[in-house]
This record gives structure tokens, C-alpha cells and sequence, in this order.
């Protein structure tokens, strides 16, 4: 299972979501305020912002990705 983050700007929330590796389907798993993980919105923001690069760079992307990804893990287990 794939972690997928996106921000909805408008809301200012961290979107998390998750698939199956070689599935398109995509399960939506939940919507994080911003005041509650200022650092997971940031890093969803530069993860974002990698995509949009002119000459994306896979690696810095998938580096910036598992950045993504430990961030999200740390704060669910704090959240138990």
C-alpha cells in the first residue's frame, strides 16, 4: 500500500490517501488540518511543488516522498 498526499487549498488540509502498488484505485483515508501538522502541510507543499519542477528530478522526489511518508507514519502513532 501506497501513501498519497495532497493539500487542498482552500480547506488548508493535508489530503492522505492510499493504493494498492499497480492499482489505480485510490482510497481516500483522511483529511488533516493544518494547525494540527503545520510540518506535514509543509511537506506536502514542497512535495508538491517538486512535481511542478520543469525537469522533475525522481529521486528528490521520492526522497522528498519518504519525507512525506515518515512524517504521516510518526503522527498517526501519536495520535493513538
Amino acid at each position: 500500500m501506497s501513501l498519497l498526499f495532497a493539500i487542498d487549498k482552500n480547506t488548508e488540509e493535508t489530503l492522505v490517501s492510499a493504493s494498492q502498488k499497480g492499482s489505480n484505485k485510490i482510497e481516500f483515508i483522511e483529511r488533516i488540518p493544518r494547525k494540527e501538522n503545520e510540518i506535514l502541510f509543509n511537506a506536502v507543499v514542497t512535495l508538491t511543488s517538486i512535481t511542478a519542477a520543469p525537469n522533475l528530478d525522481v529521486a528528490i522526489f521520492k526522497a522528498m516522498d519518504k519525507v512525506c511518508q515518515t512524517i504521516y507514519n510518526k503522527y498517526r502513532v501519536q495520535s493513538i
